[in-house]
């Protein structure tokens, strides 16, 4: 079974793109984030056409998420994370599909840091480990995936120096992510490349794609019950080459049936 994600960058423009992706790759679930559109907007008939099934979360010209299934709809279990009522971002959406539970996220950039953008990437942090340890309690394969907006390692950026003050970078970005790891979740595509290395993301200017001046902030974390389970993973980069694509290329992981 193969789960993959995606930042599409905007999903009305970058539809050719992405139907194209999912007719030649096929993944039996996809995470979409950056959708831009508010939820009347969302394009589900087109999916359909291919066979495959979505739930949203919407929100108009910013952030929103939404998962795929390939020949199912998926059962939604959460939109949203708790802890703060006033908090109206579309950035969360948590699914059950084919025995595997799947959250679909997109966690705040926060720059410019410090400052209150900053502050609100942190305390998400802190809410989406909440959830995540009550998804964990239930001990059931689960993935949380999408684009963390975090660079875990040195090793996970062209360079260091360029991106130091960078809020994808800070100590407390990091140290937040270790935290969900710490908590029992493994990182899919780390696991799987521990001398890093791969890119999710090449940013439009300055030739960054040219240059392959990339960094990996597209991950998924495995409960155990999941982790046992991974074969393979993986990123589409041929994709971001591609005509008006995303700045970010698909990233995908596949597991034995359970």
């Amino acid at each position: 079974m193969k789960i993959a994600t995606f930042n599409i960058n905007g999903i009305k423009a970058r539809l050719p793109r992405l139907l194209e992706w999912l007719e030649e790759t096929r993944p039996a679930v996809a995470c979409l984030q950056e959708i831009k559109t508010q939820d009347e907007g969302f394009p589900a008939d087109e999916f359909e056409k291919i066979g495959y099934q979505a739930i949203w979360h919407g929100q108009k010209s910013f952030n929103g998420v939404a998962i795929l299934a390939d020949g199912t709809k998926p059962v939604e279990v959460q939109r949203g994370l708790g802890g703060e009522p006033e908090d109206d971002h579309s950035r969360y959406i948590e699914a059950d599909v084919f025995g595997v539970r799947v959250a679909c996220i997109y966690l705040p950039n926060g720059n410019p840091q410090p400052g209150p953008k900053f502050d609100y990437k942190l305390r998400w942090m802190e809410r989406l480990r909440a959830r995540m340890r009550e998804i964990a309690a239930e001990e059931v394969p689960a993935i949380v995936t999408g684009d963390f907006n975090v660079i875990p390692h040195d090793c996970d950026v062209w360079s260091v120096p360029a991106m130091a003050s960078d809020a994808l970078m800070q100590p407390e970005s990091r140290d937040a992510y270790f935290r969900l790891m710490g908590d029992g979740w493994a990182d899919a595509l780390a696991t799987l490349n521990p001398a890093g290395g791969v890119w999710t993301y090449w940013d439009y200017q300055a030739g960054a794609w040219q240059r392959d001046h990339g960094f990996r902030i597209d991950h998924a974390l495995l409960s155990p019950e999941l982790a046992d389970r991974l074969k393979a993973a993986g990123v589409d980069k041929d994709h971001r080459a591609r005509e008006k694509a995303s700045d970010h290329a698909p990233v995908w992981f596949e597991f034995e049936k359970g």
